[in-house]
């Protein structure tokens, strides 16, 4: 009998919001009479009343896939989940627009199947995979990670995939290679924000982004697929996005076409921009603060209602560092940033 042990950064099943309960609450929100969707029912701390105001419009079709034969690696840290209306309605992703609100709308009719993600560089065996590919050639797994955004607001996310190491031993790395590097998807068809500098922020698009090698092969670090039983939603990073989850969450690749292994640090979009506020290793750090906010707490997206939420100090590599702060020990925390 084989016995799988869980790592010590997982979530327990009995840490994590039931299903049942989740759902409870739309049927308890409606007999109160509040409509909009997606309001938690506790209350604690303040926050932003906006932040959690719903759209009064009807919700989209959901053209996600249910991803069946998943196993968990669950931990013991006690957080519950983000609730997944808001984890489809609360995103980061400039490619769609700058409001948080602004990807789910703009990517409803966002394309992702069929789909190419090449993998080259300093490889011996460069290799492409298609849409199918990504569920097929790989183990799928949950993993319950904390999401950390720069922008101190965090996250507790369900996400189903497969570690990023699988994809890099399959190519057979070179041994020179010591970063690897990742793009998005470069299409201003369908991403209006690559488009307009007032939609997209100014980036400079494709979204490029990097890890060195061991980052890359740490089996803490993702390819994601899927988020609470079923596929990506395009907002969310559709079909694949990259999930390092004791890292900032811009570091977090969405809707990636090409993953290339190099021996130069590669550039990224961020540090391109604004090198001065967002390093290259954008490691969760509450003791060194952004130039123009303080690292040292973050608002828990998923609590509260309209007038509240939970404020809650942010962890060494965002709760992590047991598993990953030996990839950095001889490294000063504040000069590699």
């Amino acid at each position: 009998m084989q016995i799988k042990i869980r790592p010590r950064w997982a979530l327990t099943e009995s840490q994590v919001t039931p299903e049942d309960i989740y759902h409870q609450r739309r049927s308890i929100l409606k007999k109160l009479g509040i409509a909009a969707v997606g309001l938690p029912l506790s209350t604690n701390a303040h926050a932003g009343l906006f932040d959690f105001i719903s759209s009064s419009e009807e919700p989209a079709i959901d053209h996600r896939r249910q991803l069946a034969g998943t196993t968990s690696s669950l931990s013991n840290a006690a957080l519950s989940l983000t609730p997944e209306d808001k984890i489809l309605h609360y995103n980061n992703f400039y490619e769609f627009g700058t409001d948080k609100s602004s990807p789910a709308i703009r990517a409803e009719k966002f394309i992702t199947d069929p789909w190419k993600v090449t993998i080259d560089g300093m490889v011996n065996k460069p290799f492409t995979l298609d849409y199918d590919d990504l569920f097929s050639q790989f183990t799928l797994e949950e993993r319950i990670y904390r999401l950390r955004c720069v922008e101190a607001w965090s996250m507790n996310i369900p996400w189903i995939g497969f570690s990023l190491r699988d994809i890099i031993k399959k190519a057979d790395p070179q041994q020179r290679a010591k970063y690897v590097a990742f793009e998005t998807l470069y299409d201003s068809k369908q991403m209006p924000g690559q488009a307009s500098s007032r939609l997209g922020g100014g980036i400079e698009y494709p979204y490029v982004e990097g890890l060195r090698i061991d980052e890359a092969m740490h089996p803490l670090t993702m390819i994601s697929v899927g988020l609470y039983g079923k596929t990506l939603a395009p907002q969310n990073g559709a079909p694949l996005r990259l999930v390092v989850p004791w890292k900032y969450g811009f570091k977090s690749i969405k809707s990636i076409v090409r993953i290339h292994l190099t021996d130069k640090q590669p550039p990224t979009t961020w540090n391109r921009l604004a090198p001065s506020e967002y390093g290259f290793y954008a490691n969760v750090n509450p003791e060194v603060d952004h130039p123009r906010w303080s690292q040292a707490s973050e608002r828990f997206i998923g609590e509260g209602n309209v007038f509240s939420s939970r404020r809650q100090p942010t962890l060494m590599f965002n709760g992590y560092a047991e598993e990953v702060a030996a990839l950095y020990k001889s490294m000063d925390l504040k000069r590699n940033y």
